[in-house]
C-alpha cells in the first residue's frame, strides 16, 4: 500500500507528478497511444466531475442541516459556558460555608458519638431485662420461632456475662422458659396429625435449642411415618376418583411430605457437622433414613398397585398409564434425594405388574369371547339342524313309516347339517373374529411402548421379561387354550355333534395354515421380537404343530362319531331282524338306502369345505376304475356259489371247519384293513374312514346271528346294494370288497341253509331298488 502511494505515475495516489508522467508518455508511446490516453483521461475527469455533482445534488439538505446545526450549537455554547461560570461560583461559596460549620460543631459531634453508645448499651441491657417477659409472651402466642430466634441474639451475651449477679437471674428465668419451651415442642412434635412442613419446622427449633441430634432423628422419622400412613389411608378411600386423579392426589400429598422429610432430614442431621455426636453418627442415620424411604414408599406403591389392578380392565388404560407415568417422573425426580433408593426402579416395577395385569384380563377376554363364539356356532348349528329337520319332515314320513324305529333316528345325533355355505360362513366368521379379537388386543398393549411416556420397558430388563411374557402368556397360551378347548370336543366322553368338530377342525387347519403365522410375525413385528434366534420364545413351528394335532383329533372323532352313528343303524337293524324266519328278499332294506343317504350328504358337506383338487386322493369318483368294477365282488360270489350249494347243503362240522380255515388263511394273506386308524385331511378319506367303521360293524354284527336260506339271501342282496353305491366313495375299490366279502363270507358261515340267490336275481333287485 506505501509503495502505491509514493508512486509519481499513479493518478489516483498523492505523489502523482503530471509532468514526470507526460515525459513518460511521451518517450514510452506513440502519438496514437498519447492521443488514446488523453481521450481516456478527458472520459474519467468528466465522469468524475458528474459524479461529485451528483453526490453533491443528493447531499444538499445534509449540507445544509449540518451548517444550521453548527450555528445552533455556537449559539448554546455561549449561554451553557455563562451557566457554568455561576455554578462555580455558588459551589465555592459552598464550600466556604461547610467548613465554617464543621469548625462550630466539632465538640457537639463528640457529644452524640458518646451519647449514642451509651444509647446503644442501654437497650441491649433493656432487651435482656424484658427477654423473659419477652419469650413468655412469644410462646403464649405460639410464635415459636420469633422466641428462638430473640433467645439467640442474646445468648452470646448471657454465656459471657451470665456469671455476674446482674444478669444470672435473667439467665435462670430464660433457661427455664426454654425448657418449657423444649416440652411443649417435643409434645407438639410427637402429636398425630401434623403436616411434614410443621415436624420440620419443630425439629430445626429443638435442634437450635440445643436438643440431641440422635434422638432426635429418629423420633423425627417415627412421627413422619404416622404422618404418611395417615396420608396412605386418605388415599385409599379415594375410590371415586380416577387414576390420574388418584395419582396427583398422591403427589401432592404422600410424596410431597416424603420429599420435603427426606430434604429436612438431610439438612439438619446429614449435611451439617454435629460435634455434640459421635462419629458414626451419619451413618446410622443415612440407614435409618434409607428404612424409613423404602418402608413407607413400599406401602404407598402397594396401594397404586392395588388401585392399578382395580382399574385394569375396567378403566381406559391411557388414563390409567398416563397416571402411571406422572407417577415415575415423580419418582424419578426424587432419586437424587436418596441415592440408595432406586425410586425408578420402584416406579418401573409397578408399570411391569400393570402390563402383566392387563395382559391377565386380556387373556380372560380372549377366552370368554372363543367361548362365545363357540357357543354361537353349536347355536347356530343346531337351529339350523332343527329348520332341515322341520322342513324335511312331510317328505320323510313315508320312509319313516317304512323304516321303522331305524330310519326314526335319522337326526338323533347331529348328522343332519346346515348347507355347506352355511358351514364355510361359520368357519370363516370364527376364524376372522379370533384372529381379529387377538389382533386388536395385541395392538391395545403397545400402549406400554409409546414414545411419549417417561419409561422405557425395553431398557429395562424386567421390562423386556414383560414383553416377551406379553408374547407368551397372552397369545400363546391363547392358541394354546385354543387347542386344549377344542381338543375337549374331541374326546370319547364330550357330546358335541359331528357337525361341530368338522367347522372346529377346519378352523384349526386354518390356523395352521396362516393364523399363526400371521398372529406371530404381527406380534414379533409390533414388539420388535426375533422368536427365530431366541431361546425361550416358543417358536411358530410348535404352535402351528399343535393346531395341526388339534385338526386331527376333531377329524378322527368326526369320522368316529359319524360312524358310530351309522353303524348304530345297523346294528339295530341286524338285531332286531328275525332273521330265521325270513321270506325271500324282493327289496334292499330301508337301512341300507339311509345308509347311502347319509353318507351322501356327508359326501355333499365334505366336498364343499375339502377341495378335491388339493387333496391327495381327490374328489369322488363318478364311473368305475372298469366295467367289471361293480361286478367284481359277487362274480367271486358266484363262482363260489356252486361249492357253497354243494358244501353248505350238506352240512357237517368238518365241512365247515375246512371252509372257516380256507377263510381264515385268505384273511392271513391280505392286507390288513386299520379300521380307526388317523384320516387324512381329504373327503376321500373322511368318508373312507366312515365307510369302514360301518362296514366293520355290519360285520361283527352278522357274526352273532343265525340265518335262514331267504335271511342270507336278503344280507347278499343288501351288500351288493352297498357296493353297488359305496365304490364311489372310496379311492380303493378293494377295501369295499374285501369287507362284503367277509360279511357275507360270515353270514354263510352262519346260516342253517347256505344257498346264495343267482347273482342276476341280486342285481335285477338291487338296480330296481
Amino acid at each position: 500500500m506505501g509503495d502505491k502511494s509514493g508512486n509519481p505515475y499513479d493518478m489516483d495516489g498523492s505523489s502523482f507528478d503530471a509532468d514526470r508522467y507526460l515525459q513518460k508518455l511521451l518517450k514510452e508511446c506513440s502519438l496514437k497511444q498519447i492521443m488514446d490516453t488523453e481521450a481516456t483521461i478527458v472520459r474519467q475527469t468528466q465522469t468524475l466531475h458528474s459524479d461529485m455533482q451528483t453526490l453533491v445534488y443528493e447531499n444538499y439538505n445534509k449540507f445544509i442541516s449540518a451548517t444550521d446545526t453548527i450555528r445552533k450549537m455556537k449559539t448554546d455554547f455561549k449561554s451553557m459556558e455563562t451557566e457554568m461560570n455561576l455554578l462555580m461560583a455558588n459551589m465555592n461559596s459552598i464550600t466556604e460555608f461547610s467548613e465554617r460549620i464543621t469548625d462550630t460543631l466539632q465538640e457537639t459531634r463528640s457529644q452524640l458519638t458518646r451519647l449514642s453508645g451509651k444509647h446503644q448499651l442501654l437497650k441491649k441491657l433493656q432487651f435482656l431485662s424484658s427477654l423473659p417477659a419477652k419469650l413468655k409472651t412469644l410462646i403464649e402466642e405460639e410464635n415459636y420461632q420469633q422466641a428462638v430466634q430473640e433467645y439467640s441474639h442474646a445468648q452470646k451475651v448471657l454465656q459471657q456475662y451470665g456469671q455476674q449477679p446482674s444478669f444470672q437471674g435473667i439467665q435462670e428465668d430464660c433457661i427455664k422458659i426454654l425448657d418449657e419451651l423444649k416440652e411443649r415442642l417435643k409434645g407438639e412434635f410427637r402429636q398425630t396429625g401434623k403436616s411434614a412442613q410443621s415436624l420440620t419446622e419443630i425439629g430445626e427449633l429443638l435442634l437450635q435449642l440445643g436438643e440431641r441430634p440422635s434422638s432426635l432423628a429418629k423420633e423425627m422419622l417415627e412421627c413422619a411415618s404416622k404422618r404418611l400412613h395417615e396420608q396412605i389411608v386418605v388415599l385409599q378411600d379415594q375410590t371415586d376418583r380416577d387414576m390420574i386423579e388418584f395419582i396427583d392426589l398422591g403427589i401432592e400429598g404422600f410424596l410431597k411430605d416424603l420429599t420435603l422429610v427426606i430434604s429436612s432430614y438431610n439438612d439438619m442431621f446429614l449435611t451439617k457437622h454435629l460435634e455434640q455426636e459421635a462419629d458414626d453418627f451419619e451413618q446410622t442415620a443415612r440407614v435409618d433414613l434409607n428404612a424409613f424411604v423404602n418402608r413407607n414408599v413400599d406401602e404407598y406403591l402397594a396401594l397404586v398397585q392395588d388401585r392399578a389392578e382395580l382399574e385394569i380392565g375396567h378403566g381406559d388404560s391411557q388414563i390409567i398409564l398416563r397416571g402411571l407415568d406422572r407417577l415415575h417422573r415423580r419418582m424419578t425426580a426424587m432419586r437424587t434425594l436418596c441415592r440408595a433408593v432406586d425410586m425408578s426402579k420402584s416406579g418401573i416395577d409397578i408399570i411391569v405388574n400393570a402390563a402383566q395385569q392387563l395382559c391377565q384380563t386380556h387373556m380372560r377376554s380372549l377366552k370368554d369371547h372363543f367361548a362365545d363364539s363357540l357357543s354361537s356356532v353349536r347355536l347356530a348349528l343346531v337351529s339350523s339342524a332343527n329348520t332341515t329337520t322341520t322342513g324335511a319332515s312331510g317328505s320323510s314320513a313315508t320312509s319313516s313309516s317304512q323304516s321303522g324305529s331305524v330310519g326314526g333316528q335319522s337326526n338323533a345325533s347331529g348328522t343332519t347339517a346346515p348347507g355347506s355355505a352355511g358351514l364355510r360362513e361359520l368357519i370363516s366368521n370364527l376364524y376372522i373374529a379370533t384372529i381379529e379379537k387377538v389382533k386388536g388386543l395385541m395392538q391395545d398393549l403397545l400402549i406400554f411402548l409409546q414414545p411419549e411416556w417417561s419409561f422405557n420397558l425395553k431398557g429395562d430388563p424386567k421390562g423386556v421379561q414383560c414383553i416377551e411374557g406379553i408374547r407368551e402368556n397372552l397369545l400363546v397360551a391363547f392358541l394354546r387354550h385354543f387347542c386344549t378347548t377344542v381338543n375337549g370336543y374331541g374326546n370319547v366322553s364330550s357330546t358335541a355333534p359331528p357337525t361341530l368338530l368338522l367347522v372346529l377342525s377346519k378352523v384349526c387347519l386354518e390356523m395352521d395354515r396362516a393364523g399363526v403365522h400371521a398372529l406371530t410375525s404381527l406380534v414379533d413385528e409390533l414388539y420388535n421380537l426375533d422368536a427365530e434366534r431366541s431361546g425361550t420364545l416358543v417358536h411358530e413351528s410348535e404352535l402351528c404343530t399343535e393346531m395341526r394335532d388339534s385338526a386331527q383329533l376333531l377329524l378322527d372323532s368326526y369320522v368316529r362319531l359319524q360312524g358310530l352313528h351309522l353303524s348304530q343303524m345297523l346294528r339295530k337293524s341286524v338285531e332286531t331282524r328275525d332273521w330265521l324266519n325270513c321270506l325271500e328278499p324282493r327289496s334292499v332294506r330301508a337301512v341300507m338306502k339311509r345308509v347311502v343317504e347319509e353318507i351322501s350328504a356327508i359326501e355333499v358337506v365334505l366336498g364343499e369345505l375339502y377341495d378335491s383338487s388339493v387333496t391327495h386322493h381327490g374328489g369322488s369318483r363318478t364311473t368305475a376304475s372298469s366295467d367289471s368294477s361293480r361286478k367284481t365282488h359277487f362274480s367271486i360270489a358266484a363262482s363260489k356259489q356252486s361249492q357253497f350249494r354243494s358244501t353248505w347243503s350238506t352240512y357237517t362240522p368238518q365241512s365247515q371247519l375246512d371252509s372257516s380255515f380256507v377263510s381264515n388263511m385268505q384273511r392271513l394273506f391280505s392286507e390288513k384293513i386299520e379300521i380307526f386308524a388317523p384320516v387324512e385331511f381329504s373327503k376321500v378319506s373322511i368318508i373312507t374312514g366312515i365307510i369302514k367303521i360301518c362296514l366293520k360293524t355290519l360285520l361283527e354284527c352278522v357274526r352273532l346271528r343265525t340265518f335262514s336260506r331267504y335271511g342270507l339271501q336278503q344280507i347278499q342282496v343288501d351288500a351288493h346294494y352297498l357296493q353297488m353305491n359305496l365304490w364311489r366313495f372310496v379311492s380303493d375299490e378293494n377295501l369295499i370288497h374285501v369287507l362284503l366279502d367277509e360279511i357275507l363270507g360270515s353270514a354263510v358261515l352262519r346260516c342253517l341253509e347256505p344257498i346264495l340267490m343267482e347273482p342276476n336275481a341280486v342285481e335285477i333287485i338291487c338296480e330296481r331298488n
